[in-house]
């Protein structure tokens, strides 16, 4: 979680307060925060401190001192929360090229007017950028936020992309110009910026304002023009966040203007921005809008533990920054402000209901019902068949949960697009773009780097796999697989249905030979899959269900990964009727696609079947 640093005496200044380390650091504890640490400040003498304090990582406005404590004050019923307002005035214009859309499409902004700093209000400002640029904005990645003299730039602003060097300007802080290109190399050396460098490097086009004088504003996400650098004097400010993602960059937005419209001349009112975009559509920002949201009194009190009426409910959420209307005795209508972007359901208010209310004050009762815990039934599962199949000879390997779009469905000889998969939206590494789909491309490529070891490699995996599902809320699932492969100079297919047929009689199904009714497991070879050797697999059939395949890996996707069995040696697994999954040897071209150079037999099962 971030940290912030809050000098003790500016903070009890504005408490209006003072407290002891001991007082403090309880009043911390109240709201759900952490004193972490007290250091001294030298240039103090000895007569001032650093209180080190833990913020939770969504609660973005409370990660500077002008929020941290508005959020106390409030909470201590000294100050009412604030009402922020859009002025009247003549909006601000800036427009959206279409270029934009190849690297960073998105922009909004707004205005600060007729702002008064101090020092340390200044210092203030420039450090909440730096904590959400770390945290919210996951290092610039996803949003990067540009602060102005508006009194040194012209509107209407461009928001464009060029090409590296048709950009050329001076940088913050330094003395001379230099094309966009040329920063890439300059900024690599500094230590400060080094990191951000690689957002933007590699693209055709870089991002760029520029004002109606052709003035740059900002190359984002790395750096500011010096033509329209801040200072503690400066009494307008223009705010502009580049994104791509719009959510991050209203809450971005919006959380550096609710924290320091206390300081206009106007305390709480903020200029807007129209933001023409690439199809002419123009958006005013910001939007502080309230979100509202009705809860039951009844369910914070059976959540919690506590009996509050719907009066007292209203009362502990004012405490919170948020604002409520008590429509009847078991409803209250919760007013979210733009602050609280954290707020996302019901728990999340019911948790600040209870902060309000004090934990240390919710009676300690015995539980009204008496019951005797249990093993999760698939976990207990789980662990059974591990001693089974670990019984059986086969060594347990634990693979990644992410993997490439290739391991899924090219290395298989199948599309991306007809596999049920959830796609990882800001992958890291080309190793980890979706949630695995299958627990085999991991025990491939397992085996890919122990070939050395001894034959026959007999390994064996029991984990989730992740599967897209729109029934569900989340939009997607957990499914409890059993997979086990056999690498060996000859396919083995022998011993993988040897360990279904143990697989099987741990779980107490018996095999259906004449297949006459849906009871019991029988494998079912009419089935086609490239992954594996024609003839060599089979589907596993649970009471008429596919849970599974078993068979040999065709020797493609052993290299690569699935079409990914021999045709005729592979068959699905039926369990009363259903497809369970699939058994059979493995196509050589899939052998090949994953590296390897024996034959391979595999098996793999959904085992929530059995639960």
């Amino acid at each position: 979680m971030p940290t912030i640093g809050v000098k003790r005496s500016l903070l009890f200044k504005e408490l209006g307060q003072t407290y002891t380390d001991k007082e403090f650091d309880q009043l911390c504890f109240d709201y759900g925060l952490e004193l972490d640490d007290i250091e001294p400040i030298p240039e103090s003498n000895g007569e001032d401190v650093e209180y080190k304090i833990e913020i939770p990582a969504n609660r973005y406005d409370i990660l500077c001192l002008e929020g941290l404590s508005r959020a106390l004050k409030i909470f201590l019923k000294k100050a009412e929360i604030p009402k922020f307002t859009l002025s009247n005035q003549k909006f601000i214009r800036m427009k959206i090229l279409p270029n934009t859309q190849r690297i960073r499409p998105i922009v909004v902004g707004a205005v600060l007017r007729d702002i008064t700093f101090d020092a340390d209000s200044y210092n203030s400002f420039i450090k909440l950028q730096d904590k959400l640029h770390q945290n919210l904005c996951r290092n610039r990645t996803l949003v990067a936020i540009g602060t102005h003299d508006l009194d040194t730039i012209q509107q209407p602003f461009i928001y464009d992309a060029r090409e590296p060097q048709h950009i050329k300007f001076r940088s913050l802080n330094q003395k001379i110009e230099m094309r966009a290109d040329e920063m890439m190399e300059f900024y690599l050396k500094d230590t400060h910026l080094k990191r951000y460098v690689s957002i933007i490097q590699d693209s055709d086009v870089y991002p760029v304002i520029y004002d109606s004088n052709n003035v740059v504003l900002s190359l984002p996400p790395l750096i500011n023009g010096d033509h329209s650098k801040m200072s503690v004097k400066t009494k307008n400010i223009f705010i502009e966040c580049t994104a791509v993602d719009a959510h991050k960059a209203n809450v971005v937005l919006n959380t550096m203007l609710t924290m320091f419209a206390q300081y206009c001349s106007k305390p709480f009112e903020i200029e807007p921005v129209e933001v023409e975009q690439v199809d002419g559509k123009v958006i005013v920002y910001p939007d502080l809008s309230d979100r509202s949201q009705d809860v039951s009194v009844q369910k914070i009190n059976q959540r919690i533990g506590i009996n509050v009426n719907a009066d007292k409910t209203a009362e502990l959420l004012n405490r919170m920054c948020l604002r409520t209307n008590v429509i009847d005795p078991d409803t209250v209508r919760v007013d979210i402000p733009v602050t609280r972007a954290d707020i996302l359901h019901f728990c999340d208010v019911a948790e600040d209901c209870a902060v309000a209310y004090g934990f240390n004050n919710i009676f300690k009762t015995v539980p009204k019902t008496s019951c005797i815990g249990n093993q999760f039934e698939l976990n207990r599962v789980s662990d059974l068949l591990r001693h089974g199949v670990a019984e059986a000879g086969f060594t347990e390997a634990l693979t990644f949960t992410l993997c490439s779009c290739s391991d899924v469905a090219e290395k298989f000889g199948k599309k991306i697009e007809n596999i049920p998969a959830v796609h990882i939206a800001n992958p890291k590494t080309l190793e980890f773009q979706i949630g695995r789909t299958s627990l085999l491309p991991g025990l491939l490529k397992t085996i890919a780097n122990n070939q050395g070891t001894a034959l026959p490699i007999q390994l064996f995996e029991i984990s989730d796999v992740i599967l897209n599902d729109a029934s569900q809320e989340i939009g997607c699932r957990n499914e409890r697989h059993l997979c086990a492969v056999f690498y060996n100079k000859t396919p083995g297919f022998e011993t993988i249905h040897g360990l279904l047929d143990r697989v099987m009689t741990l779980l107490k199904v018996t095999y259906n030979e004449n297949r006459a009714n849906d009871k019991g497991y029988y494998l079912n070879n009419e089935c086609e899959d490239s992954a594996f050797f024609p003839g060599r697999h089979a589907q596993v059939m649970v009471c008429g269900a596919n849970i599974g395949v078993v068979g040999v890996l065709h020797p493609n996707v052993i290299e690569n990964f699935d079409s990914a069995f021999f045709p005729g040696r592979h068959a699905q697994v039926m369990v009363c009727g259903a497809n369970i999954g699939v058994v059979g040897v493995l196509h050589p071209n899939v052998i090949e696609n994953f590296g390897l150079r024996l034959p391979c037999s595999i098996l793999e099962i959904n085992i929530e079947s059995f639960v």
